[in-house]
C-alpha cells in the first residue's frame, strides 16, 4: 500500500463516495488509488470549476461532503470561483491537490506556485502532507473539518503518494459531528423579544428553510403579527406543495431599507443582518435602521429548523392549515418568450420533487414568484455571486439525487462560464434539463447602469453588456458537448420542449429565446 491508497482508502472508510476530478500528472497515483478502491465513484469534469460546483451541489442535496481531484496551484484557481460559492453555503468540501515531489520543489518547475495562498480565503482548513508518516492521521483531520461544514483542502506531494508503506497505516472512523442545536435560554430569549417587540420581521436562513422549518415560522409568525422572508439566495430551499408561501428578502437596498423601516425587531434564524449587495454612495451597508432590535436564535452553521421548530413549541404557536399547491396556468401557445412566460412554463410543467438549479439575475426573481405555491421542490441559488454555478451545481445535485429531476435555469451571460458541465452530464446519463434564458446581455449590468444614472446604451457600455455580435449557438454548443439541445421561441414551444425533455430522463439543454 503506498501513500495514495492509504489516503484514498481513509476517505472511503469515512463516508467519502464522489470525487470530481480534473487530474494532472501529479495525481496519478491518486487516480491510480481510486482504480483499487471499492465505493468512490470517480466523475471527470473538463474545467476545475466544473468538478468544485458539482461537489457544491452534492453537498448540498445531501449534507456530506465529496471529493474534489485538482491539478496543482493553476487547477486549483480554476475552480476557485465556485468554491467561493461553496464557502458562501457552507457545503462541506474535501479538495485533493497533487503537487510536485518535496524534493523537486526548490527548483520552481513551471507549474510551481504557492497553493497555501490560494486555498486559504475559501477553505476553512488547510493541510500540506509533507510526510508520508503522517498522511492518514493529516487527511482524517482534514475530512473532519469538512463534515464540519468547511471546505478543506489538502496538498499531497507526489512523493507522499507513491511512498510505499512497511506496514498498512491504520485507518480510524471518524465520529459523525453534530450541528449545533439551539438551548432553551435562547430559545426562551427569542420569544421573550417577540412578545415585547412588534412588529416584528423573522428572516429565515438557508437552514430553516426544510418545509418543517417553515410550516414552524409561518406559525409563529401568525401567532405574533410578524412577517416572515427568506434570505435572498439560500443555498437550499424546499418551496412548494404544502409548504408556506415565504418570499425573498429583496436584492435592491432601498427596497431592504423599506422592508425593514417598520420593524422594531428583527430575528435571525440561521441568516445574517441584512447588508446591501454593494456599497452604494448615499446608501447604508447595513440595512436594519439604527435602534432596531436584532436578535439571534440561530446562526448560519447552526441547526436552524430545530430553533424555529423549538421557538413555535415555546410560543405555543399553532400549525397552520396546510396550504395547497396552485400550478399556475400555461400562457397562450402563441406567446412570445420573456422571464414571466419562461418562469409560469416551468413552474406549471415542474414535476414534484424537482430540484430547480436557478443563476440568472433577470430571470430567477420572476421564477420564485411563479412557482411560489407549485408543485413541492428543492430550489439551489447562487450564494456567493460568481456566476458560472448554475449548471455544476445542477450536476452534483443530480448525481446526489439520480431519482429525482433536475431543471436548470440558466442565464446566457453565467452559462458561457462552465457551459463543459454539459459533457459531464452527457457522460454520466444525468437527468437534468437545462433551459437557457438567452437574451444576448449581461442584463443585470445594463439594470445597474441605469440605477447608477449611466446609459446603458452607450457605445462601450453597449459593448460590454451585450452577447450578440456574435450571438451565441447554444444547440450547436450543447450539441457538442453531447447533449440534445433545442430552440424555443414562444410559450408553446418551450412547453413541447419541456414535456419533451422530462419525458426523456436524459440531460437536455432548451435554448429559450427571449424577446
Amino acid at each position: 500500500m503506498n501513500g495514495a491508497d492509504a489516503i484514498v482508502a481513509s476517505l472511503a472508510k469515512n463516508g467519502i463516495d464522489m470525487c470530481f476530478a480534473n487530474p494532472g500528472t501529479t495525481e496519478l497515483a491518486l487516480v491510480d488509488a481510486l482504480d483499487r478502491t471499492a465505493g468512490i465513484r470517480s466523475v471527470l469534469g473538463l474545467f476545475e470549476g466544473v468538478c468544485t460546483g458539482a461537489a457544491d451541489g452534492y453537498a448540498r442535496m445531501l449534507g456530506r461532503p465529496a471529493a474534489t481531484l485538482l491539478h496543482l496551484g493553476p487547477g486549483f484557481a480554476n475552480g476557485v470561483a465556485n468554491l467561493h460559492n461553496a464557502r458562501r453555503a457552507r457545503s462541506p468540501i474535501l479538495n485533493l491537490i497533487g503537487d510536485h515531489a518535496t524534493w523537486h520543489l526548490p527548483f520552481d518547475a513551471p507549474l510551481t506556485s504557492d497553493i497555501r495562498s490560494l486555498a486559504m480565503p475559501v477553505s476553512g482548513h488547510y493541510a500540506y502532507l509533507g510526510t508520508a508518516q503522517l498522511c492518514v492521521e493529516d487527511t482524517m483531520r482534514a475530512l473532519g473539518a469538512s463534515k464540519g461544514g468547511k471546505i478543506s483542502t489538502v496538498v499531497i506531494p507526489t512523493d507522499v503518494q507513491e511512498h510505499v508503506f512497511g506496514e498498512q497505516p491504520e485507518v480510524p472512523q471518524l465520529p459523525h459531528p453534530g450541528v449545533a442545536t439551539c438551548d432553551g435560554e435562547r430559545v426562551e430569549a427569542a420569544a421573550r423579544v417577540l412578545r415585547d417587540r412588534k412588529p416584528a420581521i423573522i428572516l429565515l436562513g438557508a437552514r430553516a428553510m426544510t418545509s418543517s422549518g417553515q410550516k414552524a415560522a409561518a406559525a409563529v409568525a401568525a401567532l405574533i403579527g410578524a412577517r416572515v422572508f427568506a434570505e435572498t439566495f439560500p443555498a437550499r430551499w424546499d418551496r412548494g406543495g404544502d409548504t408556506p408561501v415565504i418570499p425573498r428578502f429583496p436584492y435592491f437596498p432601498e427596497m431592504g431599507m423599506a422592508t425593514l423601516k417598520d420593524a422594531e425587531c428583527v430575528l435571525l434564524v440561521g441568516a445574517r443582518a441584512p447588508i446591501a449587495y454593494f456599497g452604494k454612495t448615499g446608501l447604508p451597508s447595513e440595512l436594519v435602521r439604527p435602534g432596531t432590535h436584532v436578535e439571534t436564535l440561530a446562526g448560519p452553521g447552526d441547526d436552524a429548523e430545530q430553533a424555529i421548530m423549538s421557538l413555535a413549541r415555546a410560543l405555543g404557536a399553532a400549525p397552520l392549515p396546510p396550504c395547497a399547491v396552485s400550478v399556475p396556468p400555461l400562457p397562450e401557445h402563441g406567446h412570445r418568450l420573456d422571464a414571466s412566460v419562461m418562469a409560469q412554463t416551468v413552474a406549471a410543467l415542474m414535476p414534484g420533487r424537482a430540484i430547480v438549479a436557478v443563476e440568472g439575475a433577470t430571470t430567477t426573481p420572476v421564477f420564485f414568484t411563479a412557482a411560489a405555491a407549485a408543485r413541492p421542490h428543492t430550489v439551489l441559488t447562487n450564494t456567493g455571486g460568481a456566476i458560472g454555478q448554475g449548471m455544476p451545481v445542477a450536476t452534483g445535485a443530480a448525481l446526489a439525487c439520480p431519482d429525482r429531476p433536475v431543471l436548470s435555469l440558466q442565464g446566457d451571460g453565467s452559462a458561457a462560464y462552465t457551459i463543459q458541465a454539459l459533457w459531464t452530464q452527457a457522460r454520466e446519463g444525468l437527468n437534468v434539463v437545462t433551459i437557457l434564458c438567452a437574451n444576448k446581455s449581461y442584463g443585470v449590468l445594463r439594470v445597474e447602469l441605469g440605477r447608477a444614472g449611466m446609459n446603458p446604451d452607450a457605445p462601450v457600455p453597449h459593448r460590454m453588456t451585450s452577447l450578440d455580435d456574435p450571438a451565441l449557438d447554444w444547440v450547436g454548443l450543447a450539441r457538442g458537448f453531447g447533449v440534445p439541445a433545442a430552440r424555443a421561441h414562444t410559450a408553446g414551444d418551450l412547453a413541447g420542449l419541456v414535456r419533451t425533455a422530462l419525458s426523456q430522463g436524459g440531460p437536455f439543454l432548451i435554448e429559450a429565446v427571449m424577446s
